[in-house]
Parts: structure tokens; sequence; C-alpha cells
């Protein structure tokens, strides 16, 4: 398989891609939905509520950590989890940015 090429694209292109890479597992989707749901620090309960094993649920949060939309914190030997509230405001902008645009006024295909 040949490279990503990214250094080809503008950074808010990467940027772009990269937020919609993250919501393109239903897993991710439905930690930040439950992260929003409780409003606060969740620590040992996402395996339960979301239900796929702990390894699995660890690779996902790893996944949202980097891209810095959620954070966390240690707690004796357990790590807890809320959003990151600035940075999921900028993410919020950086997609309604892109996907407000109209589309022009043309009759094409």
């Amino acid at each position: 398989m040949g490279l990503a090429k990214t250094e080809i694209f503008t950074d808010s292109q990467n940027e772009i891609a990269l937020f919609a890479k993250v919501f393109g597992h239903p897993a991710r989707v439905a930690i930040l939905e439950h992260l929003f749901k409780t409003n606060s620090c969740v620590c040992g309960d996402l395996v339960n509520e979301i239900g796929l094993a702990q390894p699995t649920i660890s690779q996902h949060l790893k996944e949202l950590k980097l891209l810095g939309l959620i954070k966390g914190n240690v707690e004796g030997t357990s790590v807890c989890y809320c959003i990151h509230p600035e940075n999921w405001t900028k993410m919020k902008a950086v997609m309604n940015t892109f996907l407000n645009q109209d589309l022009p006024k043309t009759d094409c295909c």
C-alpha cells in the first residue's frame, strides 16, 4: 500500500481528515457520547457501558486522547477520562467551517 503523502495537503486539510477519522469508528462515537452523558470523569465503567474488551476500549481512548478530544487524570491505579472542552470547541469550529460551505449555484452533472 502506498504512503498517505499527507505533506502535500494543507494543515487544515490534514486536521479535518484527522477529526473525521476519529469519528469513523462507532466505538469512539459511543465513548464520546458516554463522556458527554455522564458530564464527569469516567474511570472504569467504559468497558461495561460500551461492551468491548478493555484493550479495545484502551486503544480507542488512546486515539481520542492523541487527537486531544479527551483528557485523562491518573487516580490511583486507574485513569479517568473526560471531554477536553477547549479542544472540543476548536474541533467544532474547524468542522463547522468545513461543513458549512455552500454549494455553488450551478447546474453541474
